[in-house]
């Protein structure tokens, strides 16, 4: 799998926490700034994700993709909006980290 498929892939996630974040920041849709950058990361992260999907099955890079997008976006909504999670929360986090280092370490499935 070539470089280029993975920083597309880590692209297409940072993205869609980017875009996450603002849709938080949106209020709703009712603030202008925050509505149109969530939209602007969506169509990154999408478009990035469809470059990634040339060479990564689409299961893995879902996977991948969403694993690592909900742990992120949990370690932004517990330091920048301040919410808070307790234990459950934390080894769910951790063994979906867990899921996806199994599936790049040991999967063959990672690419076509």
């Amino acid at each position: 799998m070539s470089p280029l498929t993975w920083a597309a892939l880590l692209g297409a996630i940072g993205f869609e926490v980017a875009g996450t974040t603002l849709l938080q920041k949106s209020e709703q849709f009712t603030r202008l700034w925050p509505t149109l950058g969530m939209a602007a990361c969506y169509g990154l992260a999408f478009y990035l994700l469809s470059i990634c999907l040339r060479q990564m099955p689409v299961g893995i890079a879902y996977a991948v993709w969403s694993g690592l997008g909900v742990v992120l976006i949990s370690v932004i909504g517990l330091v920048v909006f301040r919410q808070k999670l307790d234990a459950p929360a934390l080894l769910g986090l951790t063994m979906i980290v867990g899921g996806v280092v199994v599936i790049n370490l040991f999967s063959k499935a990672t690419g076509h």
